[in-house]
């Protein structure tokens, strides 16, 4: 969440942000919220006040040996008043908060305006493969494998749910340690997190209540992390970390689950957007001034591992009106896809500065007070869309899919179908 004090003293700031991001958010209705926690708070204190001086001389009419019998039924009006007011506070404070969770985080200065069209091509890496074939995309080619199974699953689970088998099995774990090892080499920490976590740690880390929707529950009211963002983010929740050991970096792998997986017809062939996928994600907890060039630093590595895979694909600094609430800038890298003749999303990178800290309440010390750190997230590897982008780049024309070279160490073969 964003510092209260910054929004009561910089509402034009705030404002601002809204309008680059194109939030429905209403800053009017939290600053009216606002004044109104303030007139409460005012007149809660004012009876608080007021009562210790009726106290006071109840306590002096009865050691005099006067008649307090006034003073008491005074104090008792003031209690009903106080409860009265009280009860009006908090429920004035508990609506503050709530507007407070729905305002999201201010975009950096560098983030482009406007919507998802105006996001912002930084580059291009790499050579789009020339066929001499009409190439197919991933879902043909899996079902001509048979390591690609979505009717089964569909029987199983539902629509959006893939069995995966034989050789893209092992190649989802050869990407997997392929990928770990680059990471851990820039000093992220494996982890395997938890998949379910509470809702303070879906709200600690801005998922709740904008993206609430997208999330499954369990009936004990548990969600599943849409991402192991989540629950890497809320390893220090609630702690105070040293400032001399940041920046702090993990990096998880799990499986996650969305129910959000495109709308009106959009990516619901294949498994390029599923119900259930698995991720290599990094996460870092960092100084303030550190964090720009932390962010600097994961998509660096996003591209060292696809540009070791071979794939083509391109840098994308995401518009302000396409940010996820706690982002204030993010990196897409886009590969191309030549069964589908476009570039797709693959890997994304989140700078969310002080946003996530606020709600996790995770701090450092300083000479001047308590700090909240800065966290950023990015995906290492999304295993589905890497394998689309494996697939796809390296098909040939014999049905069969040639191995990255830098996976042929881990898969120990260097075709698929052969």
């Amino acid at each position: 969440m964003l510092d209260i004090k910054l929004v009561r003293s910089n509402p034009d700031v705030v404002r601002e942000a809204l309008r680059r991001r194109g939030s429905t958010s209403s800053l009017d209705e939290f600053l009216a919220a606002e004044e109104d926690r303030r007139r409460l708070t005012t007149e809660v204190e004012e009876r608080r006040a007021r009562r210790n001086v009726v106290s006071d001389e109840i306590a002096e009419l009865k050691r005099s040996g006067g008649d307090a019998a006034a003073k008491i039924a005074a104090m008792q009006e003031l209690g009903g008043e106080l409860k009265t007011f009280e009860q009006q506070l908090a429920e004035a404070e508990e609506r503050l908060k709530d507007l407070l969770l729905q305002i999201p985080n201010i975009p950096l200065d560098d983030v482009p305006e406007g919507g998802e069209d105006d996001s912002v091509v930084l580059r291009h890496v790499g050579e789009q493969p020339q066929f001499d074939f009409a190439p197919l995309d991933h879902l043909d080619l899996g079902v001509r494998l048979d390591i690609i199974d979505m009717e089964r699953a569909a029987r199983a689970s539902g629509s959006r749910f893939a069995y995966l088998k034989g050789d893209l099995v092992l190649l989802e774990f050869a990407l997997l340690r392929y990928g770990l090892d680059i990471v851990t080499a820039k000093g992220f920490r494996p982890v395997v997190p938890p998949v379910l976590v509470r809702e303070e740690a879906m709200y600690g880390t801005g998922f709740f209540p904008t993206d609430e929707a997208m999330i499954y529950r369990t009936t004990d009211g548990e969600c599943l992390v849409g991402t192991c963002e989540v629950s890497l983010a809320a390893l220090h929740m609630e702690e105070f970390l040293e400032a001399e050991h940041l920046p702090l970096r993990y990096t998880g792998f799990s499986t996650c689950f969305r129910r959000e997986a495109g709308a009106a017809g959009k990516d619901t062939r294949g498994i390029f957007r599923v119900h259930q996928f698995d991720k290599l994600e990094m996460f870092s907890f960092c100084l303030p001034e550190q964090s720009l060039a932390e962010h600097e630093l994961i998509r660096e590595i996003e591209e060292r591992i696809f540009g070791g895979l071979g794939i083509p694909y391109r840098v994308v600094n995401i518009a302000a009106g396409d940010l996820g609430a706690p982002a204030a800038k993010k990196y897409d890298l886009e590969a191309w896809m030549p069964g589908q003749q476009r570039y797709r999303e693959v890997t994304s990178c989140s700078n969310c500065t002080d946003f996530q800290a606020r709600r996790l309440n995770c701090r450092y010390r300083t000479e001047k007070g308590p700090r909240f750190v800065h966290t950023l997230n990015g995906t290492a590897i999304a295993m589905s869309r890497a394998l689309v982008a494996i697939m796809e780049n390296y098909q040939r024309a014999d049905g069969t899919i040639a191995v990255p070279e830098k996976l042929v160490p881990y898969l120990g073969k260097e075709v698929i179908g052969a």
